[in-house]
Formats: structure tokens, sequence, C-alpha cells
């Protein structure tokens, strides 16, 4: 998936500030290099309930896309041919067909059409 870069934000066990501004940062850079999509890991949370990072990455995503910074953002649990932002993902970045998640509602993942 050459043009699917893959971001492990949970690597180091990061607080939800730090997760974000390395999102920040690294999200201009995808694009600069390349990247049409990334796929973001965050976990799910050890408590089983949805950890913190989840929450704090997809609200961040939620701006970046009201302000115009990416086409669109999909969780995991909605990675599938069927959801109307996977299929956009999926028209513009075919060969994340390939990837292992798809259809597998892993809600430690979200994926990024940038």
């Amino acid at each position: 998936m050459g043009r699917i870069r893959v971001l492990n934000l949970e690597q180091g066990f990061p607080t939800r500030e730090e997760a974000c501004k390395r999102l920040d940062q690294l999200l201009p850079q995808a694009k600069k290099t390349g990247a049409a999509a990334l796929k973001i890991i965050h976990g799910y949370g050890s408590s089983g309930t949805g950890g913190v990072l989840r929450f704090a990455i997809r609200g961040y995503l939620r701006q970046c896309k009201e302000r115009g910074d990416i086409q669109a953002f999909i969780p995991g649990e909605s990675w599938s041919q069927f959801d109307k932002y996977s299929k956009l993902l999926l028209k513009n970045v075919p060969e994340s067909l390939l990837d292992s998640d798809l259809g597998r509602n892993n809600r430690g993942i979200t994926l990024v059409l940038l």
C-alpha cells in the first residue's frame, strides 16, 4: 500500500495532547511526501470501552475535516466496502482494497483520506 502511510500513535503510550500534536505535525508531512491516505493506529483502550486516544484523535480529525485540511476520515468500525466515506477512499486509493482491516470492525484504527 504505497500511497497509504501507517502511523502508530499509540506507540510509547503518549498523552492525548502528545498524540494530537504528533498528528498535527505528520498530516502536512504525509501530504508533502505524496501520501494519499493515512492509517492511524490509536488502539481501543485497555478498559475495553474505548480509549482516550481514540476519542481525541477522532475529534481532532473532525476539526481537520471542517477546516478542509483532509477530505474524510473513516473510523475502523465503519471501514467497509459499504460505507460512504470508505467508498470514497477506495475510489481514490484503490490499493486500500488490500488493507487487512477492511471489513473487520477494528475500533483501534482510523483511516484518513488526505
